[in-house]
């Protein structure tokens, strides 16, 4: 099957900085690709790239087994979703969703049939002759999201488009997103986010990247569970990452911690460098101190609404992160338990 979406080497610099460095990514006809990283990483330099909105200074971009790096944005046939809705404020919400459609020069009887569908879609049938000042942000962004459906677009790009509406609309409007994915299951996305819960619940595969290039890409489920780059063990679930010493390198390995002996899932290369395993804070098991457990001072204590979230100091003197239902006052000595199979990874990688 011809891949939806293709960046074959795509460099971009501006003077001295490079924005984006040898992107070598596939996507495929109806998939969700969450690109994830943190601000600076290239994750909306590549969508624009894909978008026509800046060229690269070297590689090609593909739509549909297509060259279209030298095509304009206007004849790439994306819809375009970004953070700040870019509705046009003196035109109502329908002829705002109807302007991509009369650009093309849709009859019009066919664009007034398909503006009301993908309001109907979005759920904003009823706000049609309203004007953006009129509506919520959860609700403009569903019209901009409508905007870009109208046009039927194979690949649908979204640039950050829930982290300028408040925890609730976020919730709403991923649920919104889930519902229209299964709803046009032929559609291609491509979601640029920082935030890992957004990737995770949406994506079928997340392309993890910082300073500019691709770490690693994989499905969701994988990557959270067995990642392959200390970076990603720490951005996508926020693990904590304890050096332990290499006991033996088999699958599964043993390593050793403050005098502990356990078994680890190796993800990666680990090379002859350092290694750490990567523990979820809700894998940490705090309690009373014991022969079974490493030594630590609780530093820091923060209630969470559904538990407490510690600041751990091992006897090691490495800080942790743990997530338990009861609180320990701060400077209790307690014993800290790390179970069997978590993911080992190569420190630096």
């Amino acid at each position: 099957m011809t891949p939806a979406v293709e960046w074959r080497g795509v460099s971009i610099h501006f003077g001295r900085t490079t924005a984006l460095d040898a992107l070598d990514l596939t996507v495929g006809r109806g998939e969700t690709l969450a690109l994830l990283g943190p601000s600076g990483s290239g994750k909306s330099t590549a969508l624009k790239a894909l978008a026509g909105f800046v060229r690269p200074s070297a590689g090609r971009v593909f739509l549909g087994g297509e060259d279209v790096t030298d095509r304009p944005p206007h004849r790439r046939g994306l819809g375009v979703v970004v953070q700040s809705y870019a509705l046009f404020p003196h035109l109502r919400v329908d002829a705002n969703v109807a302007f991509g459609l009369t650009a093309r020069r849709t009859p019009r009887g066919e664009t007034g049939r398909r503006v009301a569908e993908v309001l109907d879609l979005v759920g904003m049938g009823e706000y049609a002759r309203r004007f953006p000042r009129e509506l919520s942000g959860g609700q403009q962004q569903r019209v901009a999201l409508a905007r870009a459906l109208a046009i039927r677009p194979d690949v649908l790009l979204l640039d950050e488009p829930l982290s300028a509406l408040d925890a609730t609309l976020r919730e709403d409007m991923l649920a919104e997103l889930l519902r229209l994915r299964a709803e046009l299951p032929d559609t291609t996305l491509v979601y640029v986010t920082h935030d890992q819960g957004e990737a995770l619940a949406l994506a079928d595969r997340i392309a993890v990247m910082r300073d500019s290039r691709l770490v690693e890409t994989g499905p969701c489920e994988q990557l959270y569970r067995r990642p392959a780059s200390e970076f990603t063990a720490s951005f996508l679930g926020a693990a904590n990452l304890i050096p332990v010493d290499l006991v033996s390198d088999g699958t599964p390995a043993t390593v050793r911690l403050g005098g502990r002996v356990l078994t680890a899932e190796p993800t990666g290369a680990l090379g002859p460098g350092p290694v750490a395993l990567g523990v979820r804070p809700h894998r940490v098991g705090v309690g009373e101190p014991g022969e079974d457990t490493l030594p630590a001072l609780v530093r820091a204590v923060q209630w969470r609404g559904t538990g407490y979230r510690l600041d751990l100091v091992l006897a090691t003197g490495e800080t942790i992160r743990a997530e338990v239902p009861e609180a320990f006052p701060v400077g209790t000595a307690v014993g800290v338990s790390i179970p069997d199979g978590c993911p080992l990874v190569g420190v630096g990688t």
